[in-house]
């Protein structure tokens, strides 16, 4: 059994290739990027996974479902409703039918098991907590914005001070997230970013307390490459918090519960400094431009597993 720890983009790009390869294994989703807006309560990352693994994701976007229209938002922007959110018409259905299970009492790991079997998704995927936590960006003048206000209505463009996760310090890990952890062979932090990706599931104290005690079978694959993320704001948001720009950046933030950290072969000049985390590094082609990447950088990945 493996489990990974996932959020964003490039986490969907990476379960795809393992699922491919594995059947036993359970996603720990973020919950960070989880925003109610027009009355609905929206899980971006969750939804990606879910998409990505019903092949029905949109691929060149990263988001939301290929071929979908967006007459709703069309209108609801003729009406005058702000729409610097967007969301298509069937993936409207998702979050208008979560929303109604919420208000029926239900879960949110509950709701999110039961679109994965309505997908015929053998993956399991878990939300990190079925609390609310969400990510907060405190920009340079001191305003405070939720995570997606600031990605994709400001479209990341004000300067980051600092990241905060609203709710973490109440908010306990799911059970079965835990339990996850606890019997996997190997788990599997994907190559997000660090900080919003990541960061919000690390953050509950007791699930980062079991990767701790699980350390020695925790590996993780860098988003980084060179000074640059391979998508999205991860370098913003690390120098904000003091982090270096770089594969040793991301190695300093995971060193308390990663035993092994997977760069890529053009980061050969940083392995010294992150081994110096007491961690054991492994160099690999880590892009995933295709499919084939996908499932390429998955076997390498179940190869060292299997190693260890």
């Amino acid at each position: 059994m493996i489990t990974i720890l996932a959020g964003g983009t490039g986490s969907i790009k990476l379960i795809r290739g393992l699922a491919v390869l594995e059947d036993d294994i359970t996603v720990i989703s973020n919950v960070g990027d989880n925003i109610w807006l027009y009355g609905l309560y929206i899980c971006p990352d969750i939804d990606t996974v879910i998409y990505g693994l019903a092949k029905i994701l949109d691929r060149r976007r990263g988001w939301g479902i290929k071929g979908d229209s967006f007459h709703c938002l069309t209108h609801m922007k003729k009406i005058g409703i702000p729409t610097w959110f967007g969301i298509g018409d069937r993936d409207l259905a998702m979050h208008v039918l979560r929303t109604s299970m919420i208000k029926q009492g239900k879960s949110l790991c509950e709701i999110t098991d039961y679109f994965r079997k309505q997908y015929s998704i053998r993956i399991k995927i878990i939300p990190a907590t079925d609390e609310e936590v969400s990510t907060t960006v405190v920009t340079a003048n001191g305003h405070k914005m939720h995570l997606q206000e600031f990605w994709v209505k400001h479209k990341g463009r004000p300067k980051v001070r600092g990241i905060t996760y609203n709710n973490v310090n109440r908010a306990v890990a799911n059970p079965t997230a835990i339990d996850s952890i606890k019997r996997s062979h190997a788990v599997i932090v994907a190559p997000a970013n660090p900080i919003s990706s990541i960061g919000p599931i690390v953050a509950l104290s007791d699930l980062r307390e079991e990767l701790s005690q699980n350390r020695q079978k925790v590996m993780a694959v860098s988003p980084v490459i060179g000074k640059r993320a391979v998508s999205g704001p991860a370098v913003k948001y690390m120098r904000a918090l003091g982090l270096e720009n770089s594969s040793v950046g991301v190695a300093k933030y995971y060193q308390h519960f990663v035993s092994m950290f997977i760069i890529s072969k053009k980061d050969h000049g940083f392995k010294q400094q992150i081994e110096r985390f007491h961690m054991q590094v492994n160099e690999t082609d880590t892009s995933m431009k295709t499919k084939g990447d996908e499932v390429r950088l998955g076997r390498h990945i179940l190869n060292l597993v299997q190693k260890n």
